[in-house]
């Protein structure tokens, strides 16, 4: 069980007060960070402002205690938060508690199993198009409160929201908008004053633009007015399990489930670029599981790593776990002294920061790369993706984009395989070679590629001329082998012993040896008809001519 070693235990076999002070400083600026963040995420999400700390808080420690990574830092992210105001508003709290519980134990599942390195497998196009998709789900669904509109109706979907959206336009707060535009302002520039870098803009634009609407008396919707505050801590509360509540948000705990471990890896893989160092999928997808299972059950939301708050904690002197479970505890303290003061904050603020959330997370730089520089079946993939994401879901974008995905990769690999005519090419050492001659009475043809039900249909059906009465089939170039190929060359196989041709398999690899074995047509063929090279298979072909068995 090493291979599930916390990296906590690890780095706190070596660890000083030096270290203990430079993660202290890092867990603190950290929480700074992630303060207005884990509010804006909830109320994002369609949940309360604290339900947003209670995930930073309890995900944030358990992930950080027992994850993979040194510096992974974890908490509610912009990715859920469509999803998750979509089993709020479908299946209620309940719902979404189940479903995170869910999520948690299929990650923990997918850990104990050693799948973290399955993750590579999710195509660059598909988390390119969802990540920018979401990223414009994100700024649709803050419209009406940057521009303190009054809506008719509640709608759930993008689509929706955005059509209402344009219905309800006439109705702007030009204030709420202004007190935005400030706020975005504020985000913007306060990083390009150096001195100034260490305090993070969004709590400025929070300050700021509180301050304007509380000592002004500004017309501006705030947190207070449209949601109860409370600085309770967390109580544990086990939902209502029924399998018609289970088997209606399954698919939804999928979905959390992987967006979380291909977020938390992505995270965790930025994180190793930057400090050189190497997580461990495995570990980091169990505390993943866990520390998503414990927000659910104490409150909280979905959570996964946050590469900014992570990059953040790497740039502040974070080097082990410890940053991460000091910033869970520094936002404990906020929770209980100084949750009340969040009923000030504007909401066209919470909209701004949200937008450059959207931002940051949004790649478009990468979408211009990966639309340049790749083929256009790339481009459709990721343009599905991306499209389905936004007018659909993310479940909807996922599959219908590995489906895409899987089919192109497989057209590739079939274009790849190839099957023809062959002639031996003698090595004479010069490095010009010389053509030897295949006997006037064998046939030789060369397979490459690999072999599966994409290209089965180039495996021929054998007319043989001039009295031809051996086949050689080299295989050297052929990796691997399924099922639907290994019937065509049965019945390849069958065509030639009916017409009385010998058929010889030359170099055939591990794994299509393996699975001639267990099919039973090596036995048929016989093991002396299978050549460890070409030239053992010309030396056999010539034996069968002359008369040999």
């Amino acid at each position: 069980m090493k291979e599930l070693t916390p990296q906590l235990f690890l780095s706190l076999k070596h660890y000083s007060g030096q270290d203990f002070l430079k993660d202290l400083t890092a867990g603190v600026i950290v929480a700074i960070i992630a303060l207005p963040l884990s509010i804006a995420l909830a109320l994002a999400s369609g949940v309360s402002p604290e339900q947003g700390l209670y995930t930073a808080i309890v995900a944030g420690f358990l992930i950080s205690a027992l994850g993979g990574s040194k510096v992974q830092i974890a908490g509610p992210t912009a990715a859920f938060a469509t999803i998750v105001a979509g089993i709020v508003a479908r299946n209620g709290m309940e719902g979404l508690a189940i479903a995170t519980i869910l999520a948690g134990l299929i990650l923990i599942g997918l850990g104990l199993l050693r799948l973290g390195s399955m993750i590579k497998f999710i195509p660059y196009t598909i988390t390119t198009g969802f990540t920018a998709g979401i990223a414009v789900t994100i700024v649709i669904g803050q419209l009406k409160d940057f521009f303190g509109l009054t809506f008719l109706h509640a709608p759930v979907e993008t689509m929706e929201k955005l059509g209402e959206v344009l219905r309800t336009f006439s109705t702007v707060n030009w204030t709420a908008a202004g007190v935005g535009a400030l706020a975005l302002a504020i985000l913007c520039l306060w990083p390009m004053v150096k001195p100034l870098r260490k305090i993070p803009a969004s709590l400025i634009a929070v300050v700021v633009t509180a301050a304007a609407v509380k000592l002004l008396a500004l017309p501006v919707n705030t947190i207070g007015d449209l949601y109860t505050i409370s600085s309770a801590l967390p109580q544990l509360h086990l939902p209502a399990f029924s399998y018609d509540t289970v088997a209606a948000v399954l698919p939804d705990a999928f979905t959390i489930a992987v967006l979380a471990a291909i977020e938390s890896l992505l995270s965790a893989v930025v994180a190793d670029e930057m400090t050189g160092a190497r997580h461990n999928s495995n570990m980091e997808l169990v505390a993943q599981g866990v520390g998503n299972a414990a927000s659910a059950l104490l409150g909280g939301i979905p959570a996964t790593g946050a590469i900014a708050r992570t990059a953040a904690n790497i740039k502040n002197g974070g080097r082990s776990p410890v940053a991460g479970m000091v910033h869970a505890g520094v936002l404990l303290l906020v929770l209980v002294l100084l949750m009340p003061y969040a009923a000030l904050i504007p909401m066209p603020c919470i909209a701004a920061i949200l937008f450059q959330v959207a931002y940051n997370m949004s790649g478009w730089r990468t979408v211009v790369k990966v639309v340049k520089r790749s083929p256009k079946s790339d481009v459709a993939v990721l343009a599905a993706t991306f499209l389905l994401t936004v007018v659909f879901d993310l479940v909807v974008a996922i599959v219908v984009g590995l489906s895409l995905a899987c089919l192109l990769f497989m057209k590739r690999m079939a274009d790849v395989a190839v099957v023809k005519e062959w002639e031996y090419v003698e090595d004479t050492g010069d490095g010009l070679g010389r053509m030897k001659p295949v006997p006037s009475h064998v046939m030789v043809y060369e397979i490459s590629g690999p072999m599966f039900f994409g290209a089965a249909d180039k495996i021929p059906h054998l007319e043989p001329t001039g009295g031809r009465n051996v086949l050689i089939l080299r295989m050297r170039s052929v990796p691997a082998m399924d099922i639907t190929a290994l019937n065509s060359l049965q019945r390849l196989y069958e065509e030639c012993r009916d017409q009385g041709i010998a058929v010889i398999f030359s170099h055939v690899n591990e794994q299509p040896l393996a699975v001639f074995r267990k099919s039973g047509l090596f036995e048929a063929v016989g093991a002396e008809n299978f050549a460890p090279n070409i030239d053992a298979a010309l030396a056999r072909a010539a034996e069968l001519g002359s008369g040999g068995k």
